[in-house]
This record gives C-alpha cells, sequence and structure tokens, in this order.
C-alpha cells in the first residue's frame, strides 16, 4: 500500500494512514503486537508495539524490545514534542521512539537518560526510505537484537497467549513520592506572576510532569487565563461553588481530586486547575479565624502526592491569608519581578513575609521554604536597555537585596497576551479561549521565541528542584 501525505490532514488520519494502514504492517507488527492509545499510569502513548512479549509486562532493566509511535498534527512542529518523546522513553525504558506529523518523520534511539535521532525524512519519502526504517525499527530487526532477559519469549512463539489490555494499568510505574510545590509570589502587582504561573505549567507538563496549578489569588487571573472562566452570566457561573476556597474551607470533604478542573484546549498536555473566583474575599475573615485551614493545603496536597510531579501556585500580590497560605504548602519559592525601582523596593517585604511563614512551617514540622531566586519578566527586548539598564538592574538583585537571580529570561512579548487573550465566538457571544504560549506557538510560528524562553525556564526549574 502506498502512502500520500497529503492525505493527511489532522492528527487522527496521521494515526491512522501513516501508522496504522502503512507503517505498523511494512514493519512486520501484526495487529496483537502493537496497541493504540496505551496508559502506563499518567503517561498516554499513542502506540506501542512490540518486537517481543513477555507476561506479566513489568517495565525495568530487563523490559522487552519495543517502540513508542507519537503522532501529531501536520501543522505541528516536531522539536516541540521532542522533550516529552524523552521522557517516555527514558522514564518506560523503551529503547526506540518514533515521532512524525506525516510530513516528517524522525526515529530517536534511547541513550542513558537521554535521546538521540538516528533516522529523519519527508513523509513523501517514506516509501523510498521503508528499508531504513525496516532495519531500526522492523519486528524482525529488534527480534536480533539480544535480549538482557532470558525468560522473554517472542510474539509468534506465544500463539496460545493472549496479550494483555495494556491500557488496563497492567505496567509496574512505581515512583517515589518527590513531588514538589512551587509558589510564584511578589507582593508588587503587574510583575508577570500569572504570566510566568500558566505558562510554566505548561511547559512542565510539555517535558512529561505531571502537574497541578492552584490559582489562590481572588482576582481569578489564572483562572481566566486557562480558559476556565466559559460564562457569561452569573446565573452560568459554575466556579462559584467549586474553588480554592473549598479547599480550605474543612479539612473533612472538598478534597484536591473533587474541585480539579482543565481546559483542554489551553495546553497539550492538558494540566488539572484548581480555580479561584473573587468570592475568597468575602471568605478570607472567616478562614482567618480558623487557625487549622492554614494548613489544609498542606494536608490536601499532601494526599494527591502520588498523582503530580510537580504544582505551582499563583499568589495574591499581597500579604494577605491566602499568600500564606500558598507559601505554607509550597517548598519552593520563585518570585516574579520586573526588576524596576518599585518592584525591587517590594523584596524586602517579601523577605520578610518569608521569614513570618518560615516560622509557621517550623510549628508545623516543615523546613523553611526554599528561595529558586527572583525571575526578571516582563523585560523590554529594547536593545540599547538590554545593553546598558539590565544587566545594572539584575546585579541589584544579588549586591543589594541579597537574593539569588535566576538565569532565565521571560521578555515582555506581545505573543505572550495574544495567546491569553484568543477568543472563541459562539453566535453572538464571545468566550474567552486562552491558550498557553506552548500550545500558541504550535499554531502562531511568531511566537516560538516566547515558547522557548518558558522551556528555558522549565528547564532550569527542574535543575534547582532535584527533578530528572
Amino acid at each position: 500500500m502506498a502512502f500520500n501525505p497529503e492525505l493527511c490532514r489532522n492528527e487522527s488520519e496521521v494515526e491512522s494512514k501513516l501508522i496504522v494502514q502503512y507503517l505498523l504492517p511494512q514493519l512486520g507488527y501484526t495487529p496483537e503486537a502493537w496497541h493504540q492509545e496505551v496508559a502506563v499510569g499518567s503517561i498516554r502513548l499513542d502506540f506501542l508495539a512490540f518486537a517481543a512479549q513477555v507476561i506479566p509486562f513489568v517495565i525495568d532493566a530487563n523490559s522487552p524490545l519495543s517502540v513508542v509511535m507519537e503522532a501529531k498534527h501536520p501543522k505541528q512542529n516536531l522539536n516541540n514534542h521532542v522533550p516529552r518523546l524523552r521522557f517516555y522513553l527514558t522514564k518506560l525504558n523503551v529503547a526506540y521512539g518514533l515521532l512524525t506529523n506525516g510530513k516528517e518523520i524522525r526515529i530517536y534511539q534511547k541513550v542513558d537518560t537521554d535521546i538521540q535521532l538516528i533516522f529523519q525524512c519527508f513523509g513523501k519519502d517514506v516509501e523510498t526510505k521503508i528499508r531504513d526504517i525496516r532495519a531500526l525499527l522492523g519486528r524482525n530487526s529488534l527480534n536480533e537484537i539480544p535480549l538482557k532477559n532470558n525468560s522473554v519469549t517472542p510474539v509468534a512463539e506465544t500463539a496460545n497467549v493472549t496479550v494483555p489490555n495494556i491500557s488496563n494499568n497492567i505496567f509496574d510505574t512505581t515512583r517515589q513520592n518527590t513531588m514538589k510545590t512551587i509558589a510564584i509570589y511578589h507582593n508588587k502587582g503587574g510583575v508577570g506572576k500569572t504570566t510566568v504561573a500558566i505558562n510554566l505549567a505548561a511547559a512542565l507538563s510539555q517535558k512529561g510532569k505531571r502537574v497541578l496549578l492552584i490559582d489562590i489569588d481572588s482576582q481569578a487571573n489564572s483562572t481566566f487565563a486557562t480558559g476556565l472562566v466559559k460564562f457569561q452570566f452569573d446565573e452560568e457561573d459554575d466556579l462559584r461553588d467549586k474553588n480554592v476556597y473549598h479547599i480550605l474551607e474543612s479539612g473533612d470533604f472538598n478534597f484536591i481530586q473533587d474541585i480539579a478542573q482543565k481546559y483542554q484546549y489551553f495546553n497539550n498536555p492538558e494540566i488539572d486547575i484548581i480555580p479561584s473566583h473573587i468570592t475568597l474575599i468575602e471568605y478570607q475573615d472567616k478562614l482567618n479565624k480558623i487557625a487549622a485551614s492554614r494548613a489544609r493545603l498542606v494536608t490536601k496536597l499532601k494526599r494527591v502526592e502520588n498523582n503530580y510531579d510537580i504544582v505551582i501556585i499563583d499568589t495574591p500580590p499581597s500579604r494577605d491569608l491566602y499568600a500564606e497560605v500558598a507559601l505554607i504548602a509550597a517548598d519552593y519559592l520563585i518570585i516574579p519581578s520586573d526588576l524596576k525601582p518599585f518592584a525591587n523596593q517590594g523584596l524586602p517585604t517579601v523577605k520578610s513575609f518569608v521569614r513570618q511563614v518560615n516560622e509557621y512551617r517550623e510549628v508545623i514540622g516543615k523546613s523553611p521554604i526554599n528561595i529558586i531566586g527572583v525571575l526578571p519578566s516582563k523585560i523590554s527586548t529594547n536593545a540599547k536597555f538590554l545593553q546598558h539598564t539590565f544587566p545594572r538592574q539584575r546585579d541589584v538583585i544579588s549586591e543589594r537585596y541579597d537574593l539569588p537571580l535566576m538565569e532565565s529570561v521571560i521578555y515582555d512579548r506581545t505573543a505572550l497576551s495574544e495567546s491569553m487573550n484568543q477568543v472563541l465566538t459562539v453566535g453572538e457571544l464571545e468566550y474567552p479561549d486562552p491558550k498557553s504560549i506552548i500550545k500558541f506557538a504550535e499554531l502562531k510560528s511568531s511566537s516560538q521565541v516566547s515558547a522557548e524562553e518558558f522551556n528555558v525556564l522549565a528547564m532550569e526549574v527542574l535543575k534547582k528542584i532535584g527533578v530528572n
């Protein structure tokens, strides 16, 4: 059967016409040797094909040879999906991964804790290159490689054995409880706090991390910016009775899994979001009278530490109860700042607030919060500013305020506001339809520079919190 990339107009057609109808048969994988939409814990694979199979299947150093195949929309840049493929191969100990959008086909091989590109061709050339692909990923070719586990039996020799349903969580994916919680806080408003929170969460998700975003600011900026506000009138408000306040009001009900929501068009992969609501202002006095409310987020996050790798908390620009709750719950703190005088003058107050919170953390048995650093954000791209003023602004942070300065920089780019201000028109009404900058860059190539800044930030954060 021939393959025509022009017939692949969406991700579903890349899956069906290129992978299912062409590649898998050409590579010798019969229907019982490959599986679609595979669930491995929190990981979701488009395709997993086996050269050899062992039952029961356990992911470890002796795993049987297999291939992950990921299909993307023809308009998507494959570079944006390499980090996630790296996570899949290294986390699951899978030797090879194929990444394609129909127009391009790439093959990667796992090398220790990284992956290496070993083959690349255009979709229109796949028929002339199929022998090369078969030599790398063909079922027969992989079966010729000596397996580490002598007990592994090729599928062809287990004809009477039913291949297990992989999507039913049969993999051994034991993981240590290493969930990290990061607060994004500054008591000065307008420094890009929400922009950092939502797009850092999106970038970490793209790198294979299971992310929970918590909005604990009554302005609900992160809630708006992640697309959860889908109502035009008060009577349609579905967040009033299901938001972060309900996490804090009681220790006996309204847990994270009960309140978390997601908006599927904000980011791919999706992230879980605990929304906020303007009514938080009304409830602050009530919560202030309940001492236990300060530690309830800590307690409820503890219950889901196996469900997430990283929690990002967007905080209010104040020293109120909600900011205190966030800093009590967090392991780490990022302080976004435009590095201008007013923002800098607020840094001593931030440090004082952190000391106050650390006293309470000590009472409940938590170690002091770890300050990752001040993150330069909303920074002008003006060349003269960057040459003369910006270096001096950076030096001030460590010299005058004795705070660490992060290496990453988030510049003030139009794409960031455009991504959050997308709208969806339904009849005569317009509804917010925001996108993370990571998702927006897939739709608008001019946004890729901004998306890359958040990818760099995500890598720095992962390094500083000790997460691979």
